[in-house]
């Protein structure tokens, strides 16, 4: 299919502006400009509350937000990774797709502030993910949830953390976590499919902008054969928890984001994969602006409050 028609205006109105190639930005600008896209995902959601607390971290307190939509608790409970490379994104820039998909799922949502790159490099992120996660398990019925009914979800560099720590927490013995769900996950850091190729240039994404990131974010080429940067090349993805993939037609990562859902499948676990026609990396927080965008949101929070009931 072409691009949607929606994405292609948003596209051209970027140009308009004359935005600077994201590759050859500081990474002070592109933290800046992921806070500007931030504007596109519409109207936050209102909800019943939402506050400000920390999980303890191997380097201190991870700051997390709680998002408590209406209900009578305890509420199931997704433990959300923002995207950004590792490097850009925080608690502000993904606060509408938190609040949405806390309305959209009927559950708590709480949302990681996990150290960045390049100040923080791998394995600094997954840490934090993997210890707020055993936060969650353990301190989130304080908070109105249900560590019983507990998911792990994200987008893009959010995605692979969500993968990552499910299986670490399968290796470790817990916590137990009943569904994943990965929006245009990043799973292999040696990705040369097709949509890696036909994708190379963008738009928005490029190869060159992932190859900035994981330059900030790697310690050595060596790390991205290690399951934590590359959890597709894990060797046994058994026993792993049901999952909900979402990948975009015009995206580097969409082929990789497929080949997880297969490995998955392949290993018994239950897996499936959602396809979104025409649409860009990063279209899952322009819910604002494009209309498969808040279809999807739909998608996901039925798929969390099937999932967690």
């Amino acid at each position: 299919m072409p691009l949607d028609p929606q994405i292609e205006a948003l596209l051209a109105q970027m140009a308009e502006q004359g935005a600077k190639s994201p590759e050859s930005m500081t990474v002070a600008e592109s933290r800046a400009m992921i806070a500007d896209l931030a504007g596109l995902a519409g109207p936050p959601a209102e909800l019943a509350r939402v506050e400000d607390t920390a999980a303890p971290g191997p380097a201190g307190d991870i700051p997390v937000r709680i998002y408590v939509p209406p209900g009578d608790g305890p509420l199931p409970v997704l433990v959300y990774y923002h995207g950004g490379g590792w490097v850009i994104g925080d608690l502000e820039s993904h606060d509408a797709v938190c609040r949405a998909l806390a309305a959209r799922a009927g559950c708590l949502v709480a949302a990681v502030d996990y150290r960045l790159a390049p100040e923080h490099r791998f394995p600094a992120a997954v840490d934090d993910a993997y210890a707020a996660l055993v936060w969650a398990a353990e301190k989130i019925g304080d908070h109105g949830g249900d560590p019983a009914r507990l998911a792990v979800g994200g987008d893009s560099a959010g995605g692979n953390l969500s993968a990552v720590v499910a299986q670490l927490a399968k290796k470790q013995g817990g916590p137990r976590i009943a569904f994943q769900l990965l929006i245009y996950p990043a799973t292999d850091r040696f990705d040369d499919s097709p949509s890696m190729r036909e994708n190379a240039l963008g738009p928005l994404l490029s190869r060159a902008w992932i190859e900035w990131f994981l330059g900030c974010y790697l310690t050595s080429p060596d790390d991205g054969l290690d399951p934590r940067v590359s959890p597709g090349r894990a060797d046994d993805l058994s026993g792993l928890p049901p999952a909900l993939v979402v990948t975009a037609e015009f995206d580097p990562l969409r082929d990789q984001g497929a080949a997880y859902v297969g490995k998955l499948r392949e290993a018994g676990v239950d897996a499936q994969l959602l396809p979104v026609d025409g649409m860009i990396h990063g279209f899952f927080q322009m819910a604002g602006v494009i209309d498969k965008a808040r279809e999807t949101l739909d998608a996901a929070g039925d798929a969390l409050r099937t999932a967690l009931a």
